[in-house]
């Protein structure tokens, strides 16, 4: 199974900043797949090579009208056997959701949800 973090909330920059950052801190580099909903206001931090695999989503909500995108992109970066996963959410209004999501349709036998890194620290789940 693929350790799998969501990353929620705050701007698509401090999104991608809190992946870099997790990304930076693996002593040995590791193959890394990321998924970033949003597009980053003309900067990006994770650029694609042989150990990050990076893969971007227009804004939506992922478990409703965007789910059958998230579905195709979450495939192909598992066709490609990451050591991790990182799913970048705008925001958390349907987290339950995308938590069930990866406990069914088959994602639980791949996908192993072990953290939410919440960056609205005013909300809580």
């Amino acid at each position: 199974m693929i350790p799998t973090t969501l990353v929620v909330g705050a701007s698509a920059l401090e999104r991608e900043q809190a992946i870099a950052n997790r990304l930076a801190a693996i002593p040995v580099p590791t193959k890394s797949a990321v998924v970033l909903e949003g597009l980053a206001s003309g900067r990006t931090l994770l650029v694609p090579d042989e150990h990050v695999l990076v893969a971007r989503i227009a804004s939506g909500c992922l478990c409703c009208s965007n789910n059958m995108i998230m579905r195709i992109y979450l495939n192909r970066m598992i066709q490609q056997k990451p050591q991790q996963l990182f799913l970048s959410l705008s925001n958390s209004d349907h987290l339950d959701q995308i938590k069930l999501f990866f406990s069914s349709s088959g994602y639980e036998l791949l996908l192993d949800l072990t953290e939410v890194i919440d960056l609205n620290p005013t909300i809580r789940h």
